[in-house]
């Protein structure tokens, strides 16, 4: 830590680094122009950075240049226990590697505070129409998730810095809003901004609180975990103004995926964004959450609101000590981070939204960006006939209605709709469509504390939206069984059914293997669908049932008040709610002085935990970048969901007869997601989506959807994981072809990780979602970019060639991708190399992250020693 520019923080006993000082010395009057980001930015410089590097790096924010690296260092890093497992997998196996190479396992330890939330691994077997579900939940995925959670115990007792919240308390993103995030952390008398990386790309939900929090791959996690830097450029910092507010009836989910599909439009992939402007004064902090939350649908890095009085107002609420409060008061106003101090902040872009203008809206059905006002759904197409046969489901049947996720389930506002909808529907003696499995899910339980305050959880619970879990469950495609008989009708008709949830990612398969497709919604919406049970249903006009007299009820009578929800709200939301919940959760017990020992004891029948292999076989050695077959030729959006994805694993699957014959039982398979941290059943899922369009294989003329590939040169047409068994048994280096914006969505290092065991050297496309792009680069898989106008299908790749690249590799550098036809005609086209840091091209050539760091941690203690 630098000491220069540190004084004191008036009003505190505490002090603080000047940045503006040290802005100003640079360039005088610099500072009032910064937006936002780049002010917390220049304060981490001031007090991080090495003394030698400070001016430089800080003029590349003062002037707004991205030709250098400079390092920014996380103050904590959070996960979810899917990647923050397989992070902690890999840190494990990295200490098995480190001891067998002769150095002190029990010195490698996360040196940043790592908190890590278990939320991922619940499954929806038991609805919200069953009184005991959050009980039988519970127990299934105790039993279920046994191996893991040994585990995750073991680091808690094995690591130094890691600290776990168990399964059945909430999920990571709203745990962090509501408790873990104190705006402005304190270390060694020193204030300064909370700042973090989290292993989820919705951790920029923490946005809300002014706190620069962005979502990473697990592989740069575990790097930042053990003390490196992260390096960056100045990102694109994109100024949102908001204007006017809300119309009556619009909740904070009509706002977000309104927002999303105009961000989306503009452009603002990679972007910071800032929103301001005297619209945000119409926006409870829970709103800002929902909104930020989001950032990865809009494909912003993250979307970042000032500090004011709706942030102090929401740390009171919930129920963040007034000593606290004051302080980051304080440190706001000395340092500029107010709002009221950013009104000379300087964009190089500014967009412009007006709250006024949105309507009641659903996404769907198959992206977040893709809007559909609720007005439009018959004339989209998507709303017709109601069939209502007596015993039959109808077309589009609704088969899951979630209320799930932090995105709406953190806003109050939200869920006090929706009880009060359920409240008005019982009411009129509507209820829940049969085939409608019905689940809530909150984020915290704090939420059930103020619905049994306000008297609306048993409304909800008579609709069937009882509270059968505090985890992720529906939003992360664990909607677990549905009831036989109803998916035997799916399967028999054929028929068309959905699911309607207020979640963020509604991905094709994503949310349930028989559900088509998904809608996202507010939850006073999913609340009504679960009545209508069909999307094909125009949810304005169309009759949801009648009342006891006869009279048709349509959703106007019983959607509430926009007075109603916010008396109930001020009523009924209390800190000491929070309180309850959150102290017994943090309470730092006595240390027992109970230490387990540095090296896991793996279970070899485990298909949840295994030693990781990456300094063992092919991983360890050279990339010849040559000669490599194409194992998929892609279109564009490839998703993370196509390359790992994270929902049910079926009997017929790779991965269902791995686990088949490991001697698991098919009712425990679990998901894709909670076996990650065991590669062997893991890399079963590389391209195991049904989705998947793999342009090498075709039927008529077009790519035939499932996971499948075509081994060559035979030509043969198998099994995706066929084909990986085949090229891995002749150690054929292989190559990813694809179009625009490959893996977006969740942050799952698995999509890198599956292509690298597989045997991938390298990935080509027309473009990289940010965090998948590390991800490759922290597996030692090279991204490449075609050249604009440049594409698999301008240059005629039909899966037949191999290919080779050429060139020194540097940041951005020019590399020649030769292609090499059947026919024996050679093509040299240049593609960028997106290796974008000498940090990265570093990681890259040590085969990356993790064995990077065994290697500077044998030289080092071969130093020291």
């Amino acid at each position: 830590m630098n000491t220069s520019n540190r004084k004191p923080l008036p009003g505190t006993k505490l002090d603080f680094f000047d940045a503006r000082a040290a802005v100003e010395t640079i360039q005088p009057g610099a500072y009032d122009k910064l937006p936002y980001t780049s002010r917390v930015l220049a304060e981490n410089l001031v007090r991080r950075c090495p003394p030698a590097t400070l001016a430089a790096s800080l003029k590349q924010i003062i002037e707004r240049k991205r030709e250098l690296d400079f390092p920014w260092f996380p103050a904590r890093v959070v996960c979810h226990d899917i990647l923050g497992q397989t992070a902690l997998v890999d840190l494990a196996g990295l200490r098995d590697a480190i001891a067998a190479q002769g150095g002190d396992p029990a010195l490698v330890n996360p040196v940043v505070p790592t908190q890590l939330v278990v939320d991922h691994s619940l499954a929806v077997e038991c609805g919200g129409f069953d009184p005991d579900a959050f009980e039988k939940n519970r127990a299934i995925e105790d039993r279920r998730n046994e191996d893991r959670f040994h585990f995750i115990d073991w680091t808690k007792k094995a690591f130094r810095n890691v600290d776990v919240i168990p399964p059945g308390n909430g999920i990571l993103h709203q745990i962090n809003l509501e408790r873990m995030s104190p705006v402005v952390q304190v270390l060694d008398g020193v204030a300064f901004p909370d700042t973090l990386v989290g292993t989820d790309s919705h951790t920029p939900m923490v946005d809300a609180l002014g706190v620069i929090a962005i979502g990473v791959g697990g592989l740069e996690a575990e790097s930042v975990m053990l003390g490196r830097a992260s390096y960056m450029r100045l990102p694109d910092i994109v100024g949102v103004e908001l204007t006017g507010k809300p119309g009556p009836g619009i909740t904070a989910t009509d706002v977000v995926l309104s927002l999303t599909e105009f961000l989306r439009m503009e452009k603002v992939v990679g972007a910071y964004l800032e929103f301001y402007g005297a619209g945000t004064a119409n926006l409870t902090l829970g709103d800002r959450a929902t909104i930020a939350n989001m950032a990865p649908e809009f494909g912003a890095t993250a979307a970042m609101f000032y500090i004011d009085e709706q942030t102090t107002k929401y740390l009171r609420l919930t129920g963040r000590e007034d000593e606290q409060v004051k302080l980051v008061e304080t440190y706001a106003r000395q340092t500029g981070l107010w709002a009221d101090s950013l009104v000379t902040a300087d964009y190089e872009r500014v967009l412009q939204f007006d709250l006024s203008t949105v309507v009641r809206t659903l996404a769907g059905p198959s992206n977040p960006h893709r809007r559909l006002p609720v007005s439009e759904l018959a004339a989209r197409g998507i709303s017709g006939k109601v069939e209502n046969e007596p015993g039959l489901m109808p077309d589009g049947a609704v088969i899951i209605a979630a209320i799930t996720s932090c995105t709406n389930t953190n806003n109050p506002r939200n869920m006090i709709a929706a009880g009060l909808l359920a409240r008005n529907a019982n009411r009129l003696g509507l209820t829940r469509k049969p085939w409608a499995k019905t689940s809530l899910a909150p984020g915290s339980k704090a939420v059930t504390l103020y619905l049994e305050e306000a008297g609306l959880l048993p409304e909800l619970e008579q609709l069937g939206f009882g509270v059968v879990a505090y985890a992720c469950t529906s939003c992360n495609g664990m909607s677990g069984a549905l009831d036989p008989v109803i998916q035997k009708e799916i399967v028999e008709r054929d028929l068309y059914a959905t699911a309607v949830l207020s979640g963020n990612r509604n991905f094709d398969g994503r949310i349930h293997p028989y559900a088509q497709q998904a809608f996202l919604a507010s939850p006073p919406l999913v609340v009504a669908y679960a009545i209508a049970g069909t999307i094909r249903f125009d949810i304005e006009k169309d009759v949801l049932g009648t009342d006891s007299d006869g009279n048709p009820v349509r959703l106007k009578d019983i959607w509430p008040s926009d007075e109603e929800i916010d008396a109930i709200v001020a009523s009924s939301v209390k800190p000491e709610q929070f309180r309850k919940v959150y102290e017994p959760m943090f309470a730092v017990s006595a240390d027992t002085g109970e230490k387990a020992k540095p090296l896991y004891d793996w279970r070899p029948q485990s298909t949840y935990i295994r030693r990781p292999p990456y300094w063992e076989g092919a991983l360890a050695g050279e990339r010849t970048l040559q000669g490599m077959r194409p194992l998929a030729v892609l279109g564009d959006n490839i998703t993370t969901d196509h390359l790992s994805p994270s929902n049910a694993i079926l009997a017929d699957s790779a991965a269902g007869e791995y686990l088949t014959k490991m001697g698991l039982p098919e009712e425990d398979f679990n998901s894709y997601a909670t076996h990650r941290g065991d590669h062997l059943t893991a890399q079963r899922a590389t391209f195991a989506n049904p989705t998947l369009l793999n342009e090498m294989v075709r039927e008529n003329g077009k790519a035939k959807a499932g996971s499948l590939a075509r081994i060559e040169p035979e030509g043969k047409v198998v099994r995706m994981w066929e084909a990986i068994e085949t090229y891995m048994e002749r150690k054929q280096p292989l190559i990813v072809i694809a179009g625009a914006d490959y893996g977006q969505g969740s942050s799952r290092d698995w999509a890198a990780k599956g292509v690298r065991l597989a045997g991938a050297e390298a990935i080509v496309a027309e473009g990289f979602e940010r965090i998948h792009r590390t991800n490759l680069v922290g597996m030692g898989v090279l991204p490449l970019e075609f050249k604009p106008g440049v594409n698999r299908t301008t240059l005629g790749i039909d899966g037949t060639e191999t290919f080779d690249v050429t060139g020194v590799r540097k940041p951005r550098a020019d590399l020649t991708l030769v292609i090499n036809r059947r026919n024996g005609e050679r093509v040299e086209v240049p593609v960028t190399c997106r290796l974008d840091t000498a940090e990265e091209v570093s990681i890259y050539e040590a085969g990356g992250v993790l064995q990077r760091f065994a290697q500077d941690f044998l030289e080092s203690s071969q130093a020291a020693a």
